[in-house]
């Protein structure tokens, strides 16, 4: 990564683990030696509303402590969120928006209004639904986004992710597995 800033918003549901996909990507990019932010927007948000996360990464120390109006990478975890939140708000011409979805990068970038280079797409709600057993899309989504950014490297974040998971589910090796097969499938499969 460069040495300036990289910011990411994610968009998601209640439920959809989008706070979760933040934390995790944190984690696994403070892990390479980098400065990290990751933070929900909390509100009265219940299963199913829309929330958003977000994560700054840097080489330097970070001073700013506030929500995150100018993405260079937009996640979107939900396709519903497209016809009802504005999730390209602020997203210059060189920023990058990964939605899951099974449309293609063209028919998305119609929809959002923006260039089809800026559109990366990947089902990854079919992939949770295939490795984990559920519609779950945030890990298969953090592994789209380390495949989007393209100066971290895959298979240290699944390390950092593995030991993660193992601390928290250590008695669920199959949810530990499942997720991690998610996340290496969405890295090989998002698509521009």
């Amino acid at each position: 990564m460069s040495a300036r800033m990289v910011e990411v918003r994610w968009h998601g549901r209640g439920g959809q683990g989008a706070k979760t996909a933040a934390l995790l990507f944190a984690e696994a990019v403070l892990a390479t030696g980098k400065y990290i932010q990751a933070f929900p927007e909390y509100g009265p948000e219940r299963m199913g509303a829309p929330v958003q996360s977000f994560n700054r990464i840097s080489e330097d120390p970070i001073t700013i402590h506030s929500g995150i109006t100018n993405p260079d990478y937009v996640v979107i975890l939900d396709p519903s969120l497209i016809e009802s939140v504005p999730v390209t708000d602020g997203i210059e011409k060189n920023g990058k928006v990964i939605v899951n979805t099974s449309f293609s990068s063209s028919e998305i970038a119609q929809k959002l209004g923006i260039d089809t280079s800026q559109v990366y797409v990947v089902n990854a709600s079919r992939i949770a639904v295939e490795t984990i057993g559920r519609d779950i899309p945030n890990t298969p989504m953090l592994g789209a986004l380390v495949k989007v950014i393209g100066t971290l490297d895959i298979n240290g974040v699944l390390e950092d992710i593995k030991v993660k998971l193992t601390a928290k589910l250590r008695h669920k090796p199959e949810v530990i597995d499942g997720n991690l097969a998610s996340i290496k499938r969405a890295f090989d499969e998002v698509k521009n």
